[in-house]
């Protein structure tokens, strides 16, 4: 069956990004369940191909509300279409039974949980793997490092060291700012577990 999120983000990734190494991470998001995993738990996107989804809204918030003369197409692609690539192994399906409030009876509906294999942080591990296969620029590193913003663990820990890279790198601020509109806004009723 053809997932046209798939398609969608095939097709802005190699429009965009051309960079020694890219063809090979794409083929190996197919190996993966980037294109039919959730965003969450249950918060955006929970929902099969949430993560796809997720990915194509934040570039398509990122390059209308942000982009500005002198920016980097490849950069803006980079960012917001692989910012979340921690994501894809990092949830399972499970079930669990649920009232239906109309016929009485109990329901199993499925819901997802985390199984993260390599616990390794959330920004940090998207820019491990995505090296793994390609070069980041260190602005590209920074956008994706800190892309949670203050729900980054780190940040919520107390460490300044995301004041730091949101001021030298607007990126990193742009890429922020574009998750949270695509969460929080453009993703509302997303869910298919809330």
């Amino acid at each position: 069956m053809s997932n046209p999120y798939r398609e969608e983000f095939i097709s802005i990734y190699t429009q965009n990004i051309t960079r020694e190494g890219s063809q090979k991470l794409l083929a190996w998001l197919d190996t993966t369940d980037f294109y039919t995993a959730p965003a969450s738990t249950k918060f955006h996107c929970a929902c099969e191909s949430g993560l796809v989804m997720h990915s194509l809204n934040v570039y398509k918030a990122m390059r209308e509300r942000w982009f500005d003369e002198g920016d980097s197409e490849e950069s803006f692609a980079i960012c917001a279409l692989l910012h979340d690539v921690c994501k894809s192994q990092f949830y399972k399906t499970s079930t669990r039974n649920v009232k239906n409030d109309e016929t009485g009876q109990w329901e199993k509906r499925p819901f997802y949980t985390v199984d993260d294999a390599f616990p390794f942080g959330h920004g940090e591990k998207s820019v491990y793997l995505i090296e793994r296969f390609m070069r980041l620029k260190p602005v590209e590193a920074m956008a994706i490092r800190w892309h949670m913003g203050g729900f980054d663990d780190a940040a919520k820990g107390g460490s300044f060291a995301i004041s730091l890279a949101f001021d030298r790198y607007p990126l990193a601020v742009k890429l922020h700012m574009a998750d949270l509109e695509s969460t929080y806004l453009r993703e509302k009723g997303t869910s298919d577990v809330r």
